[in-house]
């Protein structure tokens, strides 16, 4: 039988497929007393906005058959998984390696200091690498980890199955371009409480199934 190249999609056959969420927003400026992960990470919660988004995402998604539900360790994914979660029945999973990553003297400062024209910023996005900023992690290692963490997924997954993982928006750029080998912030962009879909061949390739995908959330009309 001739394939119909023009048909819906479907998951080709024996692929595994992962659903990334970004998490909802989160606090911008650090609380007093802000938490902290034993390495320093910053640790915010999610906003009412970020709530809200984040029963999007369950009303999105609780139709799916899923083989699991993933998150990091930092608390803004598991607050956006928790809707989700409670609508299936399940326990998410924590994947250390997909957490976000760090920033060094950034860290948790990094859209206050991009707004406000820092001159570094300019080196960060015309280098393409988050290692410019002093102390921040290594972006080989950080590829490294969350190449690791995708596959850990997708090998839980198993065939002909799909997953969830909630994740952060750097880890999801990484992924997207280690997926289509593209320049390491073409995909930076994916906004909060946003689903991105990649999809793990039999052979173990991977290939981009869509990016930023925001249909769910509400918006206001211009």
């Amino acid at each position: 039988m001739t394939r119909d190249f023009q048909r819906p999609f479907t998951l080709p056959s024996g692929a595994s497929e992962i659903v990334f969420v970004r998490h909802g927003s989160s606090s911008r400026v650090p609380p007093e007393g802000e938490r902290l992960t034993e390495d320093g990470q910053h640790d915010p919660p999610l906003t009412d906005e970020g709530h809200q988004q984040a029963e999007a995402v369950a009303e999105r998604l609780a139709h799916l058959e899923l083989a699991g539900l993933w998150v990091t360790p930092l608390q803004r994914t598991a607050q956006t998984a928790a809707p989700l979660a409670r609508r299936l029945g399940v326990e998410p999973v924590v994947v250390a390696d997909l957490r976000e990553i760090h920033l060094g003297d950034w860290e948790g400062q990094f859209a206050q200091r991009v707004v406000g024209r820092d001159p570094l910023s300019r080196q960060i996005f015309e280098t393409e690498r988050w290692d410019v900023i002093p102390n921040a992690e290594d972006m080989d290692a950080f590829s490294d980890r969350v190449g690791r963490g995708m596959n850990l997924i997708a090998d839980a997954i198993g065939p002909d199955a799909s997953g969830v993982a909630v994740v952060h928006g750097g880890v999801i750029a990484e992924v997207c371009r280690q997926v289509t080998r593209s320049l390491a912030f073409a995909f930076l962009y994916a906004e909060n409480g946003s689903i991105s879909r990649v999809i793990r061949l039999p052979g173990g390739r991977w290939a981009l199934g869509s990016f930023n995908d925001t249909a769910h959330l509400v918006r206001e009309l211009a």
